[in-house]
C-alpha cells in the first residue's frame, strides 16, 4: 500500500502517549447500560529520554478494519504493519519531563471519527510544550477501545438520526451553506434549520461536553504531575468536536480559550455571550454554519478561512487520502504547517501566556480576520 507521509513534529520535545479509561461514568443514552470514556494523552518528553524507544502503533487491527474504505482508503492491517506505515510520531508510555508541568488542551475529533483521527495536530502541539488529551465518544466513533481490551463500535443507526427527516435535513443543510447575508441573519437561519431537523445533534452536544469534563476530572486527579492547571484549560476539536469546544468555552469556567475546526454550531447559543478568546477555522463550503461564533463575545474572536480545503481535510486523512475531492487541493504540508501555527499562536497567547498576542497574517493558504469584542453586549 502507498506510504503514508505522517509529519514529524517540529517542536523542542519528543512526544509520549498513554491512555486511560473511565468506566460506567453515567447512564448511556444511546443504548442500554452505562457510558464509558476512553482518552489518549499526548505529552512532552525529553528527546534523550525517547532515544531507543519504539514508536507507538497508529491503528489497532479493529480500528484498521473499521477505517477500511476499499475505493478510497484501503487499509489492510497486516499489509499496514508490513509496510511500516502503522506508526505514530510518539512513544508509548515514555517518561514525562521530570519536574515540569505543561498547559492542557482537551480535544475531540469529529462525529464518526476516532480518538487518533487528529493525531498529527495533537502530536505537534505536544512537541511544543502542551499536554493534549483526545477524548473518544463511545458509539459515536468508529471504534472506542478501552484499556481492559473491550471495544465499542460505531452505531450505524445513528447516521439516520443526524437529520430527521434525513433527506429534507440534507437539503436544508446545503441551502444554509449557500446563503448570503449578515452573520446574524445566517445564524438565525441555521438555528431555524437545526431546531427543525437536528435536535438529535443538539442533544448529543451535552453528552460530549460531559465526556470531556469527566476526562478532565480524571486528569486532575491522576495527571497533575505533568499538567499546569493554573493556566486554566484550552479546548479544541474538529467538526462536532469543535462545536464541543465552543460549548465548553461558553458555559464551563475551567475552559479559558478554544478553537473550532470546521464544526457546525449545533446547540442553543441564542442567548450566549462568549467570554473567552476563540478561534474559528473553516473551509469555504462550511463558512456559514458557524456564523454565530462572530456574534456576542467580550474577547477577540479569530476567523481563519482556509482556501482549497474540504471538511475531512482538517484531519489526519489529509495525509492518507490522495483524493482532492475529499481532502481538498491545498498541499498537505502547507495545510499542516498553517493549521499548527494557528493553534500554537493562539494557545501560546491565551493559554500558556508565552506571548502578548497571536502573530497571524493572511497567506495563500488562509485568510485571517479578527472580530473585536462585541460592543453591544
Amino acid at each position: 500500500m502507498k506510504k503514508w507521509r505522517m509529519p514529524v513534529p517540529s517542536g523542542g520535545y519528543a512526544v509520549g502517549t498513554s491512555t486511560y479509561t473511565i468506566k460506567d461514568d453515567r447512564p448511556e443514552k444511546l443504548a442500554a447500560g452505562m457510558r464509558s470514556i476512553a482518552s489518549r494523552v499526548y505529552y512532552p518528553v525529553l528527546k534523550e529520554s525517547a532515544a531507543g524507544l519504539k514508536k507507538a502503533r497508529y491503528l489497532s487491527r479493529d480500528m484498521a478494519e473499521k477505517l477500511n474504505m476499499p475505493l478510497v482508503l484501503p487499509v489492510n492491517y497486516d499489509k499496514l504493519e508490513a509496510s511500516g506505515n502503522n506508526v505514530s510520531e510518539c512513544y508509548e508510555n515514555a517518561p514525562p519531563v521530570p519536574g515540569m508541568k505543561f498547559p492542557l488542551i482537551m480535544f475531540s475529533a469529529g462525529y464518526g471519527s476516532y480518538r487518533e483521527g487528529n493525531s498529527c495536530l495533537c502530536i505537534e502541539l505536544a512537541s511544543h510544550g502542551y499536554v493534549v488529551i483526545s477524548v473518544s465518544h463511545s458509539l459515536e466513533y468508529m471504534c472506542t477501545e478501552f484499556d481492559d481490551g473491550s471495544k465499542v463500535f460505531y452505531d450505524k443507526s445513528i447516521s439516520k438520526k443526524t437529520y430527521d427527516p434525513y433527506l429534507a435535513g440534507t437539503i436544508g443543510a446545503m441551502k444554509i451553506s449557500r446563503m448570503k447575508g449578515s452573520p446574524g441573519e445566517i445564524a438565525d437561519k441555521f438555528d431555524e434549520f437545526q431546531f427543525r431537523y437536528s435536535r438529535f445533534m443538539v442533544g448529543r452536544l451535552e453528552e460530549w461536553k460531559k465526556d470531556t469534563v469527566s476526562s478532565l476530572d480524571y486528569a486532575r486527579k491522576n495527571l497533575s504531575g505533568m499538567i499546569d492547571f493554573d493556566c486554566g484549560v484550552g479546548a479544541a476539536g474538529h467538526s462536532f468536536g469543535g462545536d464541543t469546544a465552543y460549548g465548553l468555552c461558553a458555559d464551563h469556567p475551567d475552559f479559558v480559550c478554544g478553537i473550532n475546526m470546521d464544526g457546525a454550531l449545533f446547540g442553543d447559543y441564542r442567548n450566549t455571550v462568549l467570554k473567552t478568546p476563540f478561534m474559528q477555522i473553516s473551509c469555504g463550503s462550511n463558512e456559514h454554519i458557524v456564523s454565530r461564533v462572530y456574534l456576542h463575545h467580550t474577547k477577540d474572536v479569530y476567523k481563519v478561512l482556509f482556501r482549497g480545503m474540504t471538511h475531512v481535510g482538517f484531519s489526519d486523512m489529509k495525509f492518507q487520502i490522495p483524493v482532492k475531492m475529499m481532502t481538498g487541493s491545498l498541499d498537505p504540508d502547507v495545510l499542516h504547517e498553517t493549521l499548527c501555527r494557528c493553534h500554537l499562536e493562539f494557545f501560546d497567547t491565551f493559554l500558556a501566556h508565552r506571548k502578548p498576542a497571536p502573530q497571524l497574517q493572511s497567506s495563500e493558504a488562509a485568510a485571517v480576520t479578527v472580530f473585536p469584542p462585541d460592543t453591544a453586549v
